[in-house]
C-alpha cells in the first residue's frame, strides 16, 4: 500500500513537472512573441486589415529640341469594385453598364466575383469617373490614373512609340527610356474589419507616387513637320508604298527628324489603318466602286484572326529607317569612293572609259546609261554615277581591302541608335565574294543595309572622319528643369582621313551643282549629295527604290538628309523624284537652322580644286 502511494505521488509529480515545464515554455514563447516579435506581428495584423490600391505615377514627358511637348499625360480613372462592401449589386451593375458602355454580362461577372478588389475598367475618361463617383455607391472605387497622350497624333509615331494599358513603353523611345520615364507608383491603404468592410473614420494612409523624369530629344517638331509634308506629297504624287526621310546633324549624330509615311495615330495605336486592307481588296478584285472597297475592308477586318491582326499591327508599327534593310544602290558609291581614296588606288585625275557596260569574268554589267559615258575622269564618273567606274574601283581594291574598310567604317555592326529593333547589315560572306560579287557591291547592289546605317556612315565621312552614333536622346530632366543626366554616345575618331573627307565633300558638291543630283540644287546654297535607284527582290517584280542623300553646307555640313521612296509608280529614278524631296526639305530647314546663302560665296573661295 505504501509503495502504491509513493508510486502515485511520483507519477503526479512527474505529470505536474511536465505540465509546469510546458507552461513555462508556452509563457516564454508568448513573452518572446509579444515583446521581441510584436512589431512584426503587429504589421502582419495591420496588413491583414489593410486594403491596398495603386496611385499611378505620372510618366515623364518627351520634349523636343524647341521645348514642344510631344508626349504627355491625360488624367483618366480606374473603376474597381470591392465585393464585400457592395450593398446593392444590381444597382452597381446597372450604373457601371450604363456609364462605362460595357456589356452587362461582363460587368456582372466582375462585380459578383468574390475577391479583395476587382478592376472593372481602366483608362476611363475623367468626366465618366466623376459621374460614377457622384452616385456614391458602396463598394465602387474611382481612382485617378494617367493615360499617355500624344498632342500631335501621328507625328513621329514610329520614333516616339506608345505605351500599353499599364502605361509601360511598348515601342520606340517610350520603351528605350522606360527606366527614366516610368516613375514609381504610390499606394492608398485603407483599414477594414474581419469581413473586409472599410472601417468608417479610420482614415487612410497614402504613399505618394514619384513622377517619372522628362526625356529631352533632338527631334525638332518643325523640321519633322516639314519632312512629313514633303514625304506625303511625294508618296501621293508617285503612288508609292511608303516614303522615309532622315534628317540629322552629321557633326554629332543628333537626329532632327525621322519620317516613315504612312504613320499611325499614337493615341489609337491598336486601331488598324484602312490602308492595311486596301491591297487585300485590290488583290481580290474588289475595286469596282468605293462601296465595294469599304465593304471588302470591313469584311477583311471582321475575318482577321488575332494572330493576323497582330501581324498587321507589327507591320504598321515598324520603323523602316532602322528595322528594314534595302539595297542602297548608287548612294553606296560614296563608301566605295572613300575606300579607294583611303587605299590610294584612285585620284581625281584618273581617267576611265565607259562604253555602257563592263565585262567581269563572263558577265556583262551595264551602266544605267546603256550608250555609255565615253571618256571621263573620276569626278565626272561620280557626277555621272557611272557603274563601270566604280566596278573598276572595286576590282582595284580587291576583296580583302573592301572588307577591311567596311569593318573600319563600322558598316558590319549596328549603329547603336537609341531605338529598339535595329537591323544589321546583310553582307556576303567574305569567302564567297568573287569578281562579280565585288563588282556589284562596289555600286551598291547584292547586299542590304539600313537607311540609318547609310546616313550615319556618310555623316562620318563628311564631318572630317569621326564615326558618330545617331541618336535622339539628349538629356534627362525633372519637371522643374533640373538636369538629371546628360546622355552620352560613342564617337570613333579618324575612320577616314581629313583629306579624304575634303575630297568627298568636293566631288559630292559637284554631283548636285553639275551632275546627276542637280534637281536638289538650291541657288545660293552649297549642297553635296548622291542619287540612287535600286531594284527590289525578286527582280522580276520590277519594283524600285529611289533615294537621294544630301548635306549642306557642302564645305562644313551642319545637316544631312536621306529620302527614300519605296515602289514609286512611273518614273523611278532617284535623281528625278527623290532629289526634289530633299530640295524641298532643305528649302525650308536651311533658313530655319540659320544656314545663310552668304556662306556659298565663302565656299567658292576655299573649295578644293
Amino acid at each position: 500500500m505504501f509503495r502504491n502511494k509513493t508510486y502515485n505521488r511520483r507519477k503526479l509529480l512527474i505529470v505536474f513537472t511536465v505540465i509546469m515545464l510546458i507552461l513555462v515554455i508556452l509563457m516564454g514563447r508568448l513573452v518572446y512573441l509579444m515583446i521581441s516579435c510584436s512589431e512584426y506581428y503587429g504589421q502582419k495584423a495591420e496588413d491583414l486589415h489593410e486594403r491596398e490600391r495603386d496611385i499611378k505615377a505620372a510618366r515623364g514627358k518627351i520634349i523636343d529640341a524647341t521645348g514642344t511637348v510631344l508626349a504627355t499625360n491625360r488624367t483618366v480613372c480606374t473603376i474597381s469594385v470591392i465585393h464585400s462592401q457592395i450593398k446593392d449589386s444590381e444597382k452597381v451593375i446597372e450604373v457601371l453598364t450604363k456609364e462605362l458602355g460595357m456589356e452587362e454580362e461582363t460587368v456582372r461577372k466582375r462585380v459578383e466575383k468574390v475577391s479583395s478588389i476587382e478592376r472593372v475598367k481602366s483608362n476611363v475618361d475623367k468626366e465618366v469617373g466623376d459621374r460614377i463617383r457622384n452616385y456614391r455607391l458602396p463598394g465602387v472605387k474611382v481612382d485617378e490614373d494617367y493615360k499617355r497622350y500624344y498632342p500631335y497624333g501621328t507625328l513621329a509615331s514610329k520614333v516616339l512609340g506608345f505605351t500599353g494599358g499599364d502605361n509601360q513603353g511598348i515601342i520606340g523611345l517610350e520603351v528605350i527610356y522606360e527606366d527614366y520615364l516610368k516613375g514609381s507608383n504610390g499606394k492608398i491603404l485603407t483599414l477594414t474589419d474581419a469581413r473586409g468592410i472599410e472601417i468608417e473614420n479610420a482614415g487612410e494612409r497614402r504613399q505618394e507616387p514619384v513622377d517619372g523624369y522628362n526625356l529631352h530629344v533632338s527631334l525638332d517638331y518643325n523640321i519633322q513637320m516639314y519632312c512629313e509634308q514633303a514625304a506625303k506629297k511625294a508618296m501621293e504624287a508617285k503612288s508609292a508604298d511608303g516614303v522615309s526621310v532622315i534628317v540629322m546633324n552629321p557633326q554629332n549624330g543628333e537626329i532632327m527628324a525621322m519620317v516613315n509615311v504612312p504613320e499611325f495615330d499614337l493615341n489609337q495605336p491598336f486601331t488598324l489603318q484602312e490602308t492595311e486592307f486596301q491591297e487585300e481588296a485590290e488583290d481580290q478584285g474588289e475595286t469596282e466602286s468605293k462601296e465595294d472597297t469599304e465593304s471588302q475592308e470591313r469584311k477583311s477586318k471582321d475575318s482577321l484572326t488575332e494572330a493576323e491582326k497582330q501581324e498587321l499591327l507589327n507591320q504598321m508599327w515598324r520603323n523602316p529607317c532602322i528595322n528594314d534593310t534595302y539595297e542602297p544602290g548608287s548612294v553606296f558609291k560614296i563608301i566605295t569612293t572613300a575606300s579607294a581614296f583611303e587605299e590610294g588606288v584612285v585620284s581625281l585625275n584618273d581617267h576611265f572609259f565607259c562604253p555602257g557596260y563592263k565585262m567581269v569574268e563572263d558577265r556583262r554589267i551595264h551602266c544605267h546609261k546603256r550608250t555609255g559615258h565615253g571618256s571621263e575622269d573620276f569626278t565626272q564618273g561620280i557626277m555621272n554615277s557611272c557603274n563601270p567606274v566604280f566596278i573598276e574601283l572595286g576590282l582595284r581594291l580587291g576583296v580583302d581591302n573592301i572588307y577591311k574598310y567596311f569593318e573600319q567604317f563600322g558598316l558590319l555592326k549596328r549603329t547603336g541608335i537609341d531605338l529598339p529593333g535595329e537591323a544589321a547589315t546583310i553582307m556576303h560572306d567574305k569567302k564567297n565574294v568573287g569578281p562579280v560579287e565585288l563588282a556589284t557591291i562596289s555600286f551598291g547592289q547584292s547586299f542590304q543595309i539600313t537607311p540609318i546605317q547609310l546616313a550615319a556612315t556618310v555623316s562620318s565621312f563628311v564631318n572630317g572622319g569621326d564615326r558618330i552614333t545617331p541618336h535622339f536622346g539628349v538629356s534627362i530632366k525633372d519637371d522643374q528643369g533640373e538636369l538629371i543626366e546628360t546622355l552620352q554616345y560613342e564617337v570613333e575618331e579618324g575612320i577616314i582621313s581629313d583629306e579624304t573627307s575634303k575630297v568627298l565633300r568636293s566631288v559630292l558638291e559637284k554631283v548636285v551643282s553639275e551632275g546627276s543630283g542637280k534637281r536638289a540644287y538650291i541657288e545660293g546654297f552649297s549642297i553635296g549629295g548622291k542619287t540612287a535607284t535600286s531594284q527590289t527582290l525578286p527582280r522580276s517584280a520590277n519594283k524600285y527604290i529611289s533615294s537621294f542623300l544630301g548635306f549642306a553646307p557642302a564645305e562644313n555640313p551642319q545637316v544631312l538628309a536621306l529620302a527614300i521612296i519605296n515602289n514609286p509608280q512611273g518614273i523611278y529614278y532617284g535623281g528625278t523624284i527623290a532629289a526634289p524631296v530633299v530640295k524641298e526639305i532643305f528649302s525650308n530647314i536651311l533658313p530655319y537652322l540659320g544656314i545663310e546663302k552668304a556662306a556659298v560665296e565663302e565656299k567658292d573661295k576655299e573649295e578644293p580644286q
